[in-house]
């Protein structure tokens, strides 16, 4: 830590978030039980990151299934070529395409529905 010097306090002010009734995971659960949405626009209406958003759905994934539900993923697409993502396990959009080496993706979609 640097000393303090004219004017500035000795210690660091971190900002403090709010207080949340919900955890972060039930945030997003909540979030994705509507309608299918990229990471991006869940990064946006839980207010994370979109690395803490990611890292929440891999953990929603596993504890799912004890809920009778399902992360259903609407998989990404290359807009040159029209290859289909479907055999992917990450979560996060693909750099580029395998066969066409186009980085024009659209991002996959995500959303929780129950089991049958």
């Amino acid at each position: 830590m640097r000393a303090a010097g004219k004017g500035q306090s000795r210690f660091r002010s971190e900002p403090v978030p709010g207080e949340r009734m919900e955890t972060l995971r039930q945030l997003i659960q909540a979030f994705l039980e509507g309608d299918p949405a990229t990471i991006r626009e869940i990064s946006q209406g839980v207010g994370a990151s979109e690395k803490d958003v990611i890292g929440h759905m891999e953990h929603l994934t596993r504890s799912l299934p004890r809920r009778n539900s399902e992360l259903v993923v609407a998989p990404a697409e290359c807009e040159a070529c029209g290859f289909v993502f479907r055999k992917r396990s990450r979560l996060r959009r693909p750099g580029r395409c395998p066969l066409c080496r186009s980085t024009s993706i659209t991002e996959p979609l995500f959303c929780i529905r129950e089991r049958k």
